[in-house]
């Protein structure tokens, strides 16, 4: 027998299935930061990361409760409140403030430095794991492709040097935020995906609307002002960034070899930055441009290196 045809056929139906899943991953979780530029352009950025949590995990926790979901414990609610603080209350709070002070652009290319993060905490505290060679190669890539995106003197941003400045700072928190709520959600009791989804969103929308209404212009109804661009462009981070994005990639987490699904965090940076360049004007110098092929050179070495 040959090795071919000892090889099981490939379901033509889960092939499509997956090229879509990753697909969407891909563009609409790359889209994500444009429209959180739209969606802040005129609102507070705070109150409207609240409220697209608020609903999008309102409708995850109510979807999974109707289907038969158990209802979550005291100690799984904790867990989820703690996750829902560092992804979305923080990382995601960071990164919606940054995008006002730089372009969304270059907010999702030091974003797609996040393996960087996981690589660190994983090899000085969480894992203790050394990292292999190929890791370190790429870690001194994105170190180099991180100078030349964030330096002074070449950043185009939309208010100067110290504006970039802050909006790499808050990338950077939330960066670090991110990386610490993914490296403690195996360690900490978890509901269903789904449900627990649903919790952390919610939990980390309100908490975040409660440091809004401490430290922005707003009110619980202010989302009654909001113009029409800013809501269509919450809607859209709701049903397709946090449901329809969220659900392909919790699919692809279960179906897709880690490899694959790990190429999302070098494919959405270049989405965002051509669709910034395409509808939002934005404008990169050739240095900036440079320094994110760099760093996104060494996330892919980090990727393929991960032991």
């Amino acid at each position: 027998m040959s090795v071919t045809s000892s090889l099981p056929a490939v379901d033509p139906l889960n092939r499509t299935r997956l090229w879509s899943a990753l697909g969407a991953v891909y563009i609409l979780w790359g889209s994500t930061y444009l429209f959180i530029h739209f969606m802040t352009e005129q609102m507070p950025p705070l109150y409207m990361a609240s409220v697209r949590y608020i609903v999008a995990g309102g409708i995850l926790y109510g979807v999974s409760r109707l289907t038969g979901t158990a209802r979550a414990t005291r100690a799984e609610w904790r867990s989820t409140a703690i996750i829902g603080f560092l992804l979305l209350t923080v990382a995601n709070g960071c990164l919606t403030m940054a995008i006002q002070y730089i372009p969304s652009g270059m907010a999702a290319l030091l974003g797609g430095l996040l393996p960087i993060y996981l690589l660190l905490l994983n090899w000085i505290s969480f894992g203790r794991k050394r990292p292999s060679v190929l890791a370190l190669i790429g870690l001194v890539f994105g170190l180099v492709g991180i100078y030349l995106l964030i330096a002074p003197e070449k950043m185009v941003g939309t208010g100067g040097v110290h504006a970039n400045i802050i909006g790499t700072a808050l990338v950077a928190v939330g960066n670090l935020s991110w990386a610490i709520g993914t490296l403690l959600t195996p360690r900490l009791p978890q509901p269903h995906q789904t449900l627990a989804s649903g919790m952390q969103m919610l939990c980390g929308g309100v908490i975040l609307l409660i440091i809004s209404l401490l430290m922005e212009p707003v009110t619980p109804w202010s989302i009654l002002a909001a113009p029409p661009k800013a809501i269509w462009s919450m809607l859209y981070l709701v049903v397709f960034g946090s449901i329809i994005g969220f659900s392909a990639y919790a699919w692809l987490a279960r179906n897709a070899p880690p490899t694959l699904l790990s190429t999302y965090a070098f494919v959405n940076p270049v989405v965002a930055l051509l669709l910034g360049i395409t509808f939002a004007g934005e404008v990169f110098s050739m240095q900036s441009l440079a320094g994110a092929a760099v760093a996104l050179i060494g996330v892919v070495f980090i990727t393929l290196g991960r032991k």
